[in-house]
Formats: C-alpha cells, structure tokens, sequence
C-alpha cells in the first residue's frame, strides 16, 4: 500500500487519470464535485467513496469555492476489492473519518505494527465501500432504528419501553414497530428479551453470579419467570449452563437459593 493522504484539491484541480496499474481507494471528507467512469457520473459529497481497479482511468473535477478534500491511498491485491459501480456513500461519516485519520497516523509511525494497523483500516475502508455500494438508501431512520437496537443490548437491564424507544427514532409506535420488525425480523419486546437472556448466559458462565444474582441484574423480580424464559430461548436452565462453567463449586446455600426456580 502507499502512503495514506489527505489532500485538499487546489481550486484549478482536475483529475484525468491515466489506466491505473493498482487498486485506489478514493474517499471525499468534504466539498463538492464529480467524478466519471465508463459512462457513468456521480455527483461528490461528503462520504462519497470510490475502490477503483486496475485499468480504470476515472476523471474528476470539483467546484473550486468548495474544493474537495479528499483521502485515499493505492494497494495491491490478488482478490477482486473494486465494488461495480466504483463508489457508494459511505452514512456514517464519523466511522470513516476515524479509519481515515488512524490510518494516516499510523502509517507514518514508520513501524512495523503502524503499518499492520494502517492496513487493517484499509481492510475495513473497503469494507464500508462495499456495503454502502450493495446496501445503498438506508435513510436516517433505518441509522437510528440500528442505533436503538445497539443501545438494547448494551443495557438490556433498564427497563426500556415501546414509546421511549419511538420517540428517540422520531416515529410513532406503531411505525417505529414496523421499522424495527422489518430490520430485525422481531418485535422490539422480543429484541430486549433476547438481549436480557443474551446477557444472562454471559453472566452465569463467566461471572459467577447466582441464577438469583442474575435475574436480578436484569430487572426481573420473578425469578421462576425468568428461568422459565431463559429455558425456552436457549433450551437450557440457568443453573444448567451455571453449572457447566469450569471449575464450578456450588456452595450449600447458593444450591438452596437455585434448587426452587427451576
């Protein structure tokens, strides 16, 4: 890979570019314009990003009162990297500007692990190219319906509900359930019950929590109801897969506590 750049095109800049003889990831950060190929166009922005292959010969231009940032850098590779068409608009800005920028950093370390980490962005750079070229349109409230999935399974103890959930999205309940259902093939309910049990597995095979402990971090006052959930969600107890985990010492009053739920 060559050095990664930023670049801020000077206001007469176009760009003809002779076949490349490698790949060119190509990333606008900021200003306008538009870039062609093979009888195609696509307008510039922010977020906007290409992976160009060998034998491309794209052409550019751009606005020169809101010339083009851009970063990029050229790689080698035996694996096909170039999406068709070209370029996707990457939505999650604040995501590449990160991979843009460590990529930069580290790969002027001038060591050997800066290099690694250098091309590891690179990796997951193509990667957002990729996906924003086969899953273009996701629209600002598919991005919030994901970021309130997310939220669920880091905190899936709070007592979250239907209308908060809604609310954060901008959509009434009934279109936020749809919006969820149709994103994650289950209702925003079932989702927490799901992460609540996700986690409970996590915390009975690895913390040394109680069933009883357990239940109650995650917000359930009935602890038969929750292991009779947690049964049929993963086919098992909580004291089965409490069990299970190496170098497990029940002690005579944590075998009382358990022994009734079940």
């Amino acid at each position: 890979m060559s050095t990664p750049t930023f670049w801020r095109c000077e206001p007469s800049w176009s760009w003809t570019s002779p076949p490349l003889t490698d790949h060119l990831l190509w990333c606008v950060v900021d200003g306008r314009g538009a870039v062609e190929l093979d009888g195609r166009r696509q307008e510039l922005r922010p977020g906007v990003c290409a992976v160009f292959q060998p034998g491309d010969a794209p052409r550019a231009t751009h606005d020169p009162h809101r010339r083009l940032l851009v970063f990029g850098m050229h790689f080698a590779t035996a694996t096909t990297a170039a999406p068709d068409p070209r370029w996707g608009e990457v939505l999650d800005r604040e995501l590449l500007g990160v991979l843009a920028r460590t990529s930069d950093a580290s790969y002027r370390r001038g060591d050997a692990l800066g290099r690694r980490q250098a091309e590891l962005c690179l990796e997951q750079l193509v990667t957002l190219v990729w996906d924003a070229v086969h899953q273009p349109g996701r629209s600002a409230v598919d991005t919030a319906v994901d970021e309130i999935a997310r939220q669920l399974r880091q905190d899936p103890s709070r007592d979250w509900t239907v209308t908060e959930m809604a609310g954060r999205a901008a959509l009434s309940r009934a279109q936020f359930s749809r919006r969820f259902v149709a994103q994650f093939g289950m209702s925003p309910a079932q989702y927490v019950i799901q992460a609540r049990i996700d986690r409970a597995h996590q915390l009975l095979t690895e913390s040394g929590m109680t069933v009883t402990e357990t239940a109650a971090a995650l917000g359930y006052t009935d602890v038969p109801y929750f292991s009779r959930q947690y049964k049929h969600r993963t086919g098992r107890t909580p004291s089965q897969d409490r069990q299970a985990q190496p170098g497990f010492q029940p002690s005579t009053e944590s075998a009382g506590r358990e022994a009734g739920p079940e």
